[in-house]
């Protein structure tokens, strides 16, 4: 799919991403893991006053209770699918509890009164794991919180409905772990851990058709990825060699992508659209990225000449922390008629093994940041430079005190808060997602 002089892409399976959503049946910062998110059941459940709680236990329920307590819960995931969830209903899975198959949730709640799927008890979170989708939510208004998703035939957890939240979640081992429909938007996916989704389907028609390791896939707008635990998004492909991001988005207009950490990802994230579609206005901001893998890359992006998955207008790439210490890695890279309007870069702080960042044609818009490794084929803004950027090691992505790139001024923005939510300094901010030193 490269164009005639542009670089090599390894990273190309955003052209499949959309095939594979059709055939899945849809329409088209912390440093450690988060921990579960307990003051999300709980504002959840306090929203939920008015509506009925129903228990669910893998080894004492029953399904012919009526599962209005712990002692009457239900058992299996298909008596959850014959319920017809109202707005404030919630559906608790005891903890420590293992379902196998797919679990599909309808019914819609409202702003005021979601529907909540969460955990009671203690131990691990519940675990469901080998269906299609784990988890496909059909629905509107829904809190998935608190549950685990593992090994997954497509993804942990499938969102088709809009306005729908995921915290606290663990998917894992599953080809995405948490993928969002093109008729979806408004989603936000928070405090979660996306774990080793390192499986790919290698496609059928041709050179260009793998697609999987997703972390997260967006193909709808408007939807926010905050707070995430990202990694292992990296799967041998027949295609590419490798493959795999920790987001990718493809026909996805204005997603927010900001305040997550991210290690071990073939790429942070790669963008693109189908013919007729767009895949406009998306804005990753105050992410950490790091990884140690021989290739990788923190961007993937493309112009019109794309005639295949471009243009993409209006990305913004804002204070992120980039270090990937393979031999073999890229910073960013925007081709096939990289412009001003296709990609604008700010207050980044970029280390990679090899180039730092490619651009053709008129060129991307960057300014304010600071790079280390390959000079690469772009030319950098009057205020960025390329100085060590002495991090204090390969996964802390502080500044050293005494770095040349420590206090560095960075152009404004509409961030109030750095990646581990200390306050942006008043007279502006500085380079990178962290505003301190260490």
């Amino acid at each position: 799919m490269a164009m005639a002089g542009a670089p090599k892409l390894r990273c190309a399976g955003v052209a499949a991403a959309g095939a594979l959503l059709l055939a899945s049946g849809g329409t088209g910062a912390a440093h450690a893991a988060p921990a579960d998110v307990p003051s999300t059941a709980q504002s959840a459940t306090a929203s939920t006053a008015k509506g009925t709680t129903y228990y669910v236990d893998a080894s004492r329920g029953s399904d012919d209770a009526p599962g209005t307590s712990a002692k009457t819960a239900w058992k299996s995931l298909a008596r959850v699918e014959r319920a017809a969830f109202k707005p404030g209903d919630t559906v608790a899975f005891k903890r420590g509890g293992k379902w196998s198959g797919q679990l599909t949730l309808r019914g819609d709640g409202t702003a005021q009164q979601r529907i909540t799927l969460t955990s009671y008890g203690l131990g691990s979170r519940p675990r469901i794991s080998g269906g299609a989708d784990c988890l496909d939510v059909r629905g509107s208004y829904w809190v998935i919180a608190n549950v685990q998703v593992s090994g997954c035939g497509w993804a942990g957890v499938e969102l088709r409905g809009s306005y729908n939240v995921v915290a606290g979640v663990r998917a894992e081992k599953s080809v995405a772990g948490v993928v969002v429909d093109d008729q979806s938007h408004h989603n936000t996916i928070r405090d979660s851990q996306i774990v080793g989704n390192d499986r790919m389907v290698a496609g059928r028609n041709g050179p260009d058709d793998d697609a999987g390791a997703f972390g997260i896939l967006l193909n709808g707008d408007d939807n926010l990825v905050r707070r995430n635990l990202i990694t292992g998004s990296s799967a041998p492909s027949p295609d590419y060699g490798q493959d795999g991001a920790a987001v990718e988005i493809y026909n996805g207009d204005r997603n927010r992508v900001d305040f997550n950490v991210t290690r071990q990802n073939d790429t942070f994230t790669e963008l693109g659209h189908a013919p007729g579609k767009t895949a406009a206005g998306n804005v990753f901001a105050y992410n950490v990225v790091t990884s140690s893998l021989e290739y990788g890359s923190f961007l993937v992006t493309r112009g019109a000449q794309d005639k295949g998955l471009g243009p993409v207008a209006n990305t913004l790439v804002e204070n992120n922390s980039v270090y990937l210490t393979g031999a073999k890695t890229e910073g960013w890279t925007c081709y096939a008629g990289c412009a001003p309007g296709i990609l604008k870069l700010r207050n980044n702080v970029v280390k990679v093994g090899a180039r730092t960042g490619w651009e053709d044609a008129k060129g991307a818009d960057e300014d304010t940041g600071v790079y280390a490794g390959g000079r690469g084929t772009f030319t950098p803004g009057p205020r960025s430079a390329f100085v060590e950027p002495q991090f204090v090691s390969a996964t802390d992505l502080h500044l050293r005190t005494g770095s040349p790139a420590a206090g560095r001024a960075g152009e404004p923005t509409k961030y109030h808060t750095d990646a581990e939510g200390k306050p942006v300094p008043t007279d502006g901010p500085r380079v990178g997602a962290y505003q301190e030193t260490r």
